[in-house]
């Protein structure tokens, strides 16, 4: 007998102040990062009882120490979930938490779950991406993949190759304007009430309590334009136009549409479509603009239609790849209203469900806006892209 498909909704999420790598989460255990934030959602909606969580997903792009050992169950035992509550482990590098989002999400349409948690969690202070990988040399030597295409950095620059119209100077102006808005959103309190306080310790300073993210800096468009191009002589993508090495975790519950309003939770935006592409791993920072084809396809829906983005910042040029192919200004006050990870950070695994967070927060302040967007480039060649309705939309009432 064939089933209804469910309505699944994004109810709430949390993250950790996100670190730069090797900083205030030097002495910090990974797994103790997601554990803070599946207490911090646990205690934030006391309706909703442990025991009718059925499934944890945790991201994360490097699976060893502290973020090995099939994280998602190991961190719902630590937590303080029911030991009936099973887990799982994911890696789509970047995208990691957004497919955990994604994943659990199928689950509670086909009506295998009713509530999940997912997020996902990046120490690279600690394990840097690519530590302990054994890359299988047919992948070079059969010449399926350029050398670069395994450094991200190398990627962007080959980005920036084939769209001159993307010059360092507008990449630049992008990184610059991430960090005013995340300056902006700060000082409006925006990004605040989601951050989930975190105790660090310092052998020599003793402990500390992280509240706010560690990398947004003062900075200004003469200033960039001194950074060095680490990836390329006279190049394009400095530290100043790209996300940092950052540690940080996050997570969300998801839930079916009619039990989250059973149990009272409250319903943050209702999932419309996703997809996922594969791109030439030499460009990978491209991979949103086809993904995001796929989503729109499928939900019937034109990008004319989506009110607010919340594009994840990996490097400026991939986000000024998309806007470019969409017809967007650099500046449309749509576009990562409250900055991005330039900015705050990208800690690959966890930014996924930090990106729908900010998308949620902002639907419940524009019940103008009907539909929004989160998207990803990722790693070895792919894009990811999830559209999302706002259940606070003035239209549907």
């Amino acid at each position: 007998m064939p089933r209804a498909v469910r309505d699944v909704v994004f109810v709430d999420g949390v993250r950790t102040p996100f670190g730069k790598a090797g900083g205030m989460y030097a002495n910090t255990r990974a797994d103790d990062l997601v554990i803070r934030c599946i207490r911090e959602l646990l205690r934030r909606n006391p309706q909703l009882p442990p025991e009718r969580v059925d499934e944890v997903a945790i991201a994360a792009t490097t699976q060893t120490g502290d973020q090995g050992l099939t994280i998602g169950r190991t961190a719902a035992l630590l937590a303080g979930l029911p030991k009936t509550v099973p887990g799982y482990a994911i890696d789509r590098m970047c995208a990691g938490a957004l497919t955990a989002v994604t994943t659990v999400a199928g689950g509670i349409a086909f009506g295998a779950y009713d509530v999940a948690i997912a997020g996902g969690v990046e120490h690279m202070g600690r394990h840097p991406m690519g530590e302990g990988v054994d890359p299988n040399p047919r992948i070079l030597a059969e010449k399926l993949v350029d050398p670069s295409a395994l450094v991200m950095g190398s990627t962007a620059e080959n980005l920036h190759d084939r769209l001159p119209a993307v010059t360092k100077e507008r990449a630049d102006r992008f990184g610059y304007a991430s960090q005013v808005r995340t300056a902006a959103a700060y000082a409006a309190g925006k990004l605040q009430p989601d951050l989930v306080s975190v105790a660090t310790r310092d052998p020599e300073a003793g402990w500390g309590l992280a509240t706010v993210d560690e990398a947004p800096r003062q900075t200004s468009l003469e200033k960039l334009a001194t950074l060095k191009t680490p990836f390329r002589p006279h190049g394009r993508v400095t530290a100043g136009n790209a996300a940092g090495l950052n540690d940080g975790a996050t997570a969300s519950i998801i839930a079916a549409e009619d039990v989250a309003r059973e149990l009272g939770l409250p319903v943050g935006m209702r999932l419309v479509s996703y997809g996922f592409v594969g791109v030439e791993p030499e460009v990978m920072g491209f991979g949103p603009v086809p993904a995001t084809e796929k989503a729109l396809r499928l939900a019937g829906l034109t990008i004319d239609d989506i009110g607010l983005f919340e594009l994840n910042e990996a490097f400026a040029v991939q986000v000024l790849a998309f806007l470019d192919h969409f017809g967007i200004a650099d500046d449309d006050p749509r576009v990562n209203p409250w900055g991005g990870a330039i900015a705050v950070g990208h800690p690959l695994a966890s930014s996924g469900v930090r990106l729908m967070t900010q998308l949620s927060r902002q639907f419940a302040e524009r019940p103008d806006v009907r539909y929004g967007l989160t998207a990803m480039c990722v790693g070895i060649g792919m894009g990811a892209s999830v559209i999302w309705e706002n259940p606070n939309w003035e239209g549907g009432k």
